[in-house]
């Protein structure tokens, strides 16, 4: 066993206190918690809110891309940009190049939310109480975690 093994074993690590997986689990509740404030009124979802804040980056992407980016499978994905489509949010589009792509156009009233949740992020980053320094070195630890957690077990 490593050091850093060894020390968490003779830590406890089996108590709750002593998981990091349980502190990532219920920050993530929290932010939960304060996103569906923001996008409640709006009909959204925060998923709804990941799949728009990507189209409000580069509009037009495929299905593809956007689960690959947001690391959903399109039997999550696709009920969802359903359920988007039907609200008015976006359309979905066979590619002209290759049809057996479905692209993501966003519509006027989707366009609009940018707009109406452009203060989002910055309410996000004041209720955590923290600088936006301290928030990207928490964000590039968090995706060297994920990175890590996706290899192969050894």
């Amino acid at each position: 066993m490593s050091d850093d093994r060894s020390d968490m074993a003779r830590a406890g690590s089996d108590s709750l206190d002593a998981k990091i997986c349980f502190d990532i689990y219920a920050t993530n509740l929290a932010f939960a918690r304060f996103y569906s404030v923001w996008l409640e009124p709006h009909g959204l979802t925060y998923p709804n809110y990941l799949v728009l804040t990507l189209l409000w980056e580069r509009d037009g992407q495929s299905l593809g891309e956007i689960g690959a980016a947001l690391s959903l499978k399109s039997n999550t994905l696709t009920p969802l940009v359903k359920r988007m489509e039907a609200a008015g949010l976006l359309v979905r589009e066979r590619s002209s190049v290759d049809e057996r792509q479905v692209m993501l156009k966003l519509t006027t009233k989707g366009k609009a939310l940018q707009t109406t949740l452009a203060d989002l992020p910055a309410c996000t980053v004041a209720a955590t109480g923290q600088s936006h320094e301290t928030l990207r070195a928490l964000q590039l630890q968090l995706r060297q975690i994920r990175a890590h957690l996706g290899r192969e077990p050894r």
